[in-house]
């Protein structure tokens, strides 16, 4: 609607709305008042009516979600160019002309915290492997070097033989032990 869009309109609008705390000031007592809130919803409706005849409260709600979110996305930009370590002089300037007449709402632009939908402790699913071994638990620590036992020809059977290397290996190593023994 291009007559909501006149500046000296949508500055008497924002002052309006400014002045209506129950509609964004999060504090105030009426602020979940549904009748209250509609009865000023109602009175900016009567104010938004002389611009454009046809509005009604969903026109006005929708238009002061786009006020209220644009704001939102200037103080996001000047807050993050600030948290960046910038110079002052570096600090993004907003370029919203209703920028400065909105700044009421900045402190209600608060992110809140999220919840959880997950159960506040879960049980663990993986084990608890130490990096290294408690003195409670002796044992090499993860970095000592672990030898490795060696096995000889004389340490294994015939049948473990088998299976370390070839059936001709096996016998031949075996029966020279035999024979020399």
């Amino acid at each position: 609607m291009k007559q909501f869009k006149d500046p000296d309109f949508m500055g008497h609008f924002i002052d309006k709305y400014r002045d209506m705390h129950n509609l964004w000031e999060v504090k105030n007592p009426l602020y979940r008042n549904k009748p209250a809130r509609k009865a000023l919803l109602e009175k900016l409706l009567q104010f938004v009516k002389m611009q454009v005849p046809n509005a009604d409260i969903k026109f006005v709600e929708r238009k002061i979600g786009s006020l209220r979110s644009t704001y939102r996305k200037e103080l996001n930009k000047v807050q993050a160019s600030m948290r960046s370590g910038a110079a002052v002089e570096d600090v993004y300037a907003p370029s919203l002309w209703y920028y400065n007449r909105m700044r009421f709402l900045e402190d209600q632009m608060e992110v809140r915290e999220s919840l959880s939908t997950l159960p506040s402790s879960l049980p663990s699913t993986l084990p608890s492997i130490p990096a290294e071994a408690s003195k409670d638990q002796p044992g090499p620590s993860i970095l000592e070097k672990v030898e490795e036992p060696s096995w000889s020809q004389e340490d294994l059977s015939q049948d473990e033989a088998l299976e370390c290397g070839t059936q001709e290996e096996a016998g031949v190593s075996v029966s020279q032990e035999v024979w020399r023994g």
